[in-house]
This record gives C-alpha cells, sequence and structure tokens, in this order.
C-alpha cells in the first residue's frame, strides 16, 4: 500500500497529502501522530505545529510563506490563511556549492540517430521552416502551409471536417432530430471514415513547419528586434535545415537584419535562408516562385540521413505548465535526475521560467560557477520582478486558480517545486531571452513562465526536444522541437492519454523512485530523439508559437 503523506525535506513544517485525508483522520508519520481536524485533500499540505499570524511556514527546507491568521496542527495551509514570502536572496550570501554527479557508466557510449549539421549540431528532426517576419505574410504562410502539407502528407487527418460532413448529410436528409439525438464522439476510433495521411514523398523531411505571429512592424523597434533574434534562434536550431522568409518588404525588420542575426548568433551558420518580398511584384509571382525554390531545397534535404550522435549532443529544455501539488515532488525532481544525467554526459539542459525560480533564487546563486553568472541572473531576477511590481502583477501572483485548486497556494511552493527540474548540477550560464545555449551544462534562461513563451523561448536557444511537465494537463506543443509531455499522476495519465507521453505518477504510488522514473524517461527520449517515437504534441499537430514582447507577461 502506498503512503498517505511525505515530508518533503527534515526541515519543514507541513506535511504533503499524498491522497485525500478524512477529518478526523489519524495519521501516524516519523514516529509522530497528527489528528486533522478538517479534511485535507491529496496535493495539499497541512502544518506540523501551531502557527500564529506572522510564523513561517517553510517547505523544500525554505521559507514559501507566513501564516496571516492561526493555524492550528494538523490543519492545511490555504490562500485564506498563508500570503507568499521568501527570503532575501543576493551574491553576498553566496554560499559554496559541491556536487556529486550520477553514476552514468551505464549511459557512456549511448548514441541517438540525428541529422548532423555542418555546424557541429545534431538535430533529433529534420524540418524546412516558413516563416514572415510581418504579420502582413502571415496569409500567405497560411496558404503555402495548406499548398504544402496536403501535397506532401504532412496535413492532419480530417477527423473534425468528417464529422461536419456526416452531420451535413443528415440536416441535408431532413434529420435533424437524429442529430440531436447523437451522443459525441469519445475517440477518433468511433469514426467511420476520416482522411488518412498520404505517403509522403520526402522520407528524410520529418516536415515543413509553418509559424505565423502578429509582430515585425508598429510596435517597438525593440520588439522588432527581440523577434529577429527569435526568428534567427528558431532557424539556427538544430532540428531545422533551413527556412522560407516572406517579407512584405517596407516593415521594420528587413530580410537582412534576420540574416545578419543569424550570423551573429552562429558564425558558423551556412543554411539556405529564402527571402521573398511582396512588394515587388504581384502576390502569385512571389508565391509561385517560393513554392518552386522551397520544393527544390526539400529535395536537398531529403538526402541527408540519421546517424549516430553521441548523447552530448542533446539540448534538452525543462519545463512545467498546468501544475500542481505533486508537480514538485514526482515528475519535477524526476526530470531533475535526468538533468543531471544529460549534464554528466557534457550535454546541455535549458531551464527557464523565471518568475518560478522565485523563492529558490539563492539556490540558483550558489549553484552558479562564477560570481559573474551568478550576478547575471540577479539582475534578470531584480528587472523581470520590478517590471511586473510596476503594472500590480508581482511574481507572488504567479499561481492560477487551478495550481491553488490542486494544492500551490503560493507562489514560493510553486516555484521551489519547479525549480526541482535543474536538478543538482552547477548552473553552467545564465541567458537573457533569445541567447543561443553553448555551454555545456546547465543553462538557465530569462523567459516567462507562460508555456507557450516559454516553450517559444527554449527552442529559440537551441533545444531539441523538450521536457514539460504537468499535473493538469496541457496540449501545449512547438513547432521545430518536440515536446514531451509528462504527467506528475497516474489520474492524468489515464485521463487524457491523447496529451501526456510519460507518466510519473509511479513514484507517488511508492512504485519507482525518482532515479528509476527519471532513467526510463531518458530511454523515452532517446527514442523521440532517434524519431521512433512521435510525442502526442506532434501527433496533434500542436505547433505553438508566441513570442515574449518583453512586456510584463507571467
Amino acid at each position: 500500500m502506498s503512503a498517505k503523506v511525505l515530508k518533503v525535506h527534515p526541515d519543514d513544517n507541513v506535511i504533503v497529502a499524498l491522497r485525500d485525508l478524512s477529518a478526523g483522520e489519524h495519521i501516524e508519520f516519523n514516529h509522530t501522530e497528527y489528528d486533522l481536524p478538517h479534511t485535507v485533500s491529496a496535493k495539499h499540505k497541512f502544518v506540523t505545529m501551531d502557527l500564529q499570524p506572522g510564523d513561517p511556514v517553510i517547505m523544500y527546507g525554505v521559507l514559501v510563506g507566513k501564516a496571516t491568521q492561526p493555524i492550528r496542527r494538523g490543519e492545511p495551509i490555504t490562500t485564506f490563511n498563508l500570503k507568499h514570502d521568501s527570503d532575501r536572496y543576493g551574491l553576498d550570501r553566496k554560499q559554496p556549492h559541491s556536487w556529486q554527479p550520477p553514476d552514468v557508466t551505464s549511459w557512456q557510449g549511448r548514441t541517438f540517430m540525428g541529422y548532423h549539421r555542418a555546424d557541429g549540431q545534431v538535430g533529433t528532426r529534420n524540418y524546412w521552416l516558413v516563416v514572415p517576419l510581418v504579420f502582413c505574410e502571415n496569409r500567405n504562410v497560411l496558404i503555402l502551409k495548406e499548398a504544402f502539407e496536403r501535397e506532401l502528407g504532412y496535413a492532419q487527418p480530417d477527423m473534425y471536417r468528417e464529422q461536419v460532413h456526416q452531420l451535413l448529410s443528415l440536416y441535408q436528409a431532413g434529420e435533424l432530430d437524429i442529430i440531436k439525438k447523437i451522443e459525441p464522439f469519445a475517440d477518433p476510433s468511433q469514426l467511420q471514415t476520416f482522411t488518412h495521411t498520404q505517403t509522403r514523398p520526402f522520407k528524410n523531411v520529418d516536415g515543413i513547419k509553418f509559424i505565423t505571429h502578429e509582430m515585425g512592424c508598429g510596435g517597438t523597434r525593440q520588439d522588432s528586434q527581440a523577434l529577429c533574434s527569435l526568428l534567427a534562434g528558431f532557424i539556427n536550431n538544430p532540428n531545422v535545415a533551413g527556412a522560407t522568409v516572406l517579407s512584405l518588404g517596407c516593415q521594420h525588420l528587413q530580410g537582412d537584419m534576420l540574416a545578419k542575426e543569424m550570423k551573429r548568433q552562429n558564425p558558423k551558420a551556412d543554411k539556405p535562408l529564402l527571402v521573398y518580398e511582396q512588394q515587388a511584384g504581384t502576390e502569385f509571382a512571389l508565391m509561385s516562385q517560393a513554392i518552386k525554390d522551397t520544393f527544390l531545397h526539400l529535395v536537398e534535404i531529403n538526402k541527408l540521413e540519421r546517424k549516430p550522435a553521441p548523447l552530448s549532443k542533446l539540448t534538452v529544455g525543462l519545463k512545467c505548465g498546468g501544475s500542481d501539488g505533486f508537480s514538485g515532488i514526482s515528475a519535477n525532481p524526476a526530470i531533475g535526475h535526468l538533468s543531471d544525467i544529460i549534464v554528466s554526459l557534457s550535454g546541455k539542459t535549458i531551464l527557464a521560467e523565471f518568475p518560478e525560480l522565485c523563492g529558490a533564487e539563492q539556490e540558483m546563486i550558489n549553484r552558479a560557477t562564477s560570481d559573474e553568472k551568478a550576478e547575471k541572473f540577479i539582475n534578470l531576477m531584480q528587472t523581470y520582478s520590478a517590471q511586473a511590481e510596476a503594472v500590480g502583477s508581482g511574481f507572488d501572483m504567479n499561481p492560477s486558480p487551478g495550481n491553488i485548486k490542486d494544492g500551490l497556494i503560493t507562489d514560493a511552493i510553486k516555484s521551489l517545486g519547479a525549480a526541482k527540474k535543474g536538478g543538482t548540477a552547477p548552473v553552467a550560464d545564465v541567458l537573457n531571452y533569445t541567447e543561443p545555449a553553448t555551454t555545456p551544462g546547465l543553462n538557465l534562461l530569462c523567459t516567462p513562465g507562460n508555456d507557450v513563451e516559454a516553450t517559444t523561448g527554449m527552442a529559440g536557444s537551441g533545444a531539441n526536444v523538450i521536457l514539460f511537465t504537468t499535473g493538469l494537463g496541457t496540449p501545449t506543443g512547438n513547432p521545430v522541437c518536440p515536446v514531451v509531455k509528462i504527467s506528475t499522476n497516474k489520474a492524468l495519465a489515464k485521463r487524457m492519454p491523447d496529451v501526456i507521453d510519460f507518466d510519473s505518477g509511479p513514484i507517488i504510488d511508492g512504485e519507482q523512485t525518482i532515479e528509476e522514473n527519471g532513467e526510463a524517461l531518458l530511454e523515452y527520449i532517446i527514442r523521440v530523439a532517434n524519431g521512433e517515437a512521435l510525442t502526442k504534441a506532434e501527433q496533434l499537430g500542436q505547433d505553438d508559437f508566441i513570442p515574449w514582447k518583453r512586456g510584463v507577461s507571467l
């Protein structure tokens, strides 16, 4: 039988409920007894001692909030009796950090089958990218998407169109009453027929990815430059072989700016960049030329084949979204262990979401490999926090209603659990938004916690696979980087099998250790990197792209 409760750190004065606990229930834990005056739902926490207003609440061994009213021993913490608080951080408080790398003997010599680029990077996918420099070209990008995907076999099956067709047929036959009585389909297998993806002529091209956005002109020049850097990062991503770029002609973001930014980020970059301006002639001429040239480049990149690459060529993004009270004790530490393995093998991992490092700042400062990197992290955190507070949206307001409902009462509780994704390795580098990850080891990347803005940022910094933990369920994907969804609990994995790729719920039930689960996940990641397994987001065509405009976005 699995345990009922868990104390995460010896210094904590809260205990986590691993299942629903009833009012009046008697709990024995570590030779101490607790009588619960109220129900404590799974994922929530109850205090181990009587607390008075102003008393600290400790979880993960650090301050996560202070009581706003008396809390009796055994009572749950809530938004009504607890407010966010966290310890002061700074370079003056930096402590030495010692790290014991995990034993990676069994992983040494392991490889994945990837696409080797001229600059030394290795892709887990081989994509051609189509992007607009300005929102004026979104329509043309979508027209190209329809043409290429349908003809080359990359389009999603028309499961929903088929349902509309069936309902229309009944309506035209005068069978409206039958339509009203039809039970909605639960899964695609219930459909009698639907359009299947045709055979793909380019077996070594994993897809043509089409991005649209609402930027490029009419905003600040800073926004255009940020978009330029992001698009350059996407094209430089190891999973991308080259790009078709559509330009109106008169916008802030120009084609030569993009080419220069690509070279600035990666002096070895030599990928084909096809740029077309609509104001140079007719739309038809623009589109026809773009179609022909893109097709010929697809022929060329189809000549690339997967070849063995060491695991050190993996750049793994670490993200959580739709988090719950189990995130920080199951899925997040599991991918933290995986991160430590990748780092020990000289690979790169990227931990983003700076608003979700609130409360864990001093730990990251202590783990920084130099004072210079620690200072950069502090400056980025303080600048971002000040921008949020200036518009009345401090980091303490970060937890969503869903987070709170499932046990993440304060931002510090949420953030300290989120920080577990970064394992225990030293912080090798600190990156501002759109800076490429070039240093082996754990990299901290300044992005919002917003799911899509963060995954977009990690892909722009070079991630060739992204791990995304979730307790509530989220379908987020990325155009150029496979996003692996990891559930924190078994119930979610069972409820949303079309979204979840891997389950860390066995950790909660005591069936696997954090290390065992993380290593099983790494085996799955190798299959994804090989192209043997498509993530659920890839299967759904979930290609989310939202640039961070550097305004306040939490």
